[in-house]
């Protein structure tokens, strides 16, 4: 579940990184996503980005330490 709401915080903070790189490419001084479909869509899909990447991190720190326990002599 903390894994859920950190990559909903994550997503909506990519949302707006992106929307400045955007602004800063092309000139733009407001980005009007129309309405908040649009919205959502974007923040959905880097909320998934977010969470699969957390998900790989989390899996590979327990995975790691747990091979660090088993090499122990």
């Amino acid at each position: 579940m903390l894994l859920a709401a950190v990559s909903g915080v994550i997503g909506f903070f990519l949302v707006f990184i992106e929307s400045m790189i955007v602004m800063k490419l092309k000139g733009y001084v407001t980005i009007e996503f129309g309405e908040i479909a649009p919205f959502v869509n974007i923040w959905a899909m880097n909320f998934f980005l977010a969470f699969t990447i957390l998900t790989q991190v989390t899996n590979w720190l327990v995975n790691k330490e747990d091979l660090m326990k088993n090499n122990r002599f």
